[in-house]
């Protein structure tokens, strides 16, 4: 039987073996949520790339980039890390490049797996049944805050774990501990999350609405993979 994992942090990657795994990387607040809006609204595909110099070279060229740091939008680009930024067709059929303080360089940092996608409560149930349909091993990539781990990255991995652990085999405390946290949480995932440190940092910023939005589950039904380049819709 195939095996699941979950890495709380990127930092942790050290300790996992990627090679054979599919990975999907998660980073609820905000980016693998706004990755799965802006795909699932026609966007071609989301560059990722880890810093602001390599993002300004894109933007030089003319194409359209997404910067954030530290949850806000990097001052000389027209676009940060809010899923909302994305709703509706107005970019349909773009590039984006998107580059952001955790999910774009954890992307990059598990490029030695076998496939890499991303996971979002937008897209729960299509990526979940997409793992089922996979015959390798899994681990599940908390991107964290600089990190550090964090507890909404975790509540979704124990929500996919929720969907998949029949069919798995579990010999993984991280995993055990996921799904355990997302039971906890799952009657009211936002109001469990209330005083968590990216929810508070991100309504201190005036984006509260982002973190409804992206706890919404099942409004970006799209699988998206990278392809050591950028990310597509499978």
């Amino acid at each position: 039987m195939r095996t699941l994992e979950v890495c709380f942090s990127p930092a942790m990657l050290p300790y996992y073996d990627l090679e054979g795994k599919v990975v999907v990387v998660i980073d609820v607040f905000r980016a693998s949520s706004t990755i799965c809006v802006a795909l699932a609204n026609g966007v071609k595909e989301i560059i990722p790339v880890r810093d602001i110099e390599e993002a300004r070279g894109y933007r030089d060229k003319g194409f359209l980039v997404a910067a954030e740091r530290h949850g806000e939008m990097v001052d000389g680009f027209i676009l940060g890390n809010s899923p909302l930024s994305f709703v509706g067709e107005q970019f349909s059929g773009q590039s984006v490049v998107l580059t952001t303080s955790n999910c774009t360089q954890a992307i990059h940092d598990v490029k030695e797996a076998h496939s890499i996608y991303i996971g979002s409560f937008g897209n729960l149930d299509l990526i979940a049944a997409h793992l089922l349909s996979m015959k390798e091993d899994v681990l599940l990539l908390c991107a964290g805050w600089r990190n550090k781990y964090n507890m909404e990255d975790t509540i979704f991995a124990g929500a996919l774990i929720d969907i998949l652990m029949p069919h798995f085999q579990m010999e993984c405390d991280a995993a055990l501990t996921s799904w355990h946290l997302y039971n906890m949480a799952k009657g009211n995932i936002s109001e469990f999350l209330k005083s968590s440190s990216h929810a508070q940092r991100l309504r201190h910023l005036r984006i509260g609405a982002d973190i409804e939005y992206c706890l919404t589950p099942n409004i970006a039904e799209v699988v998206p993979l990278f392809n050591g380049y950028s990310i597509m819709p499978v």
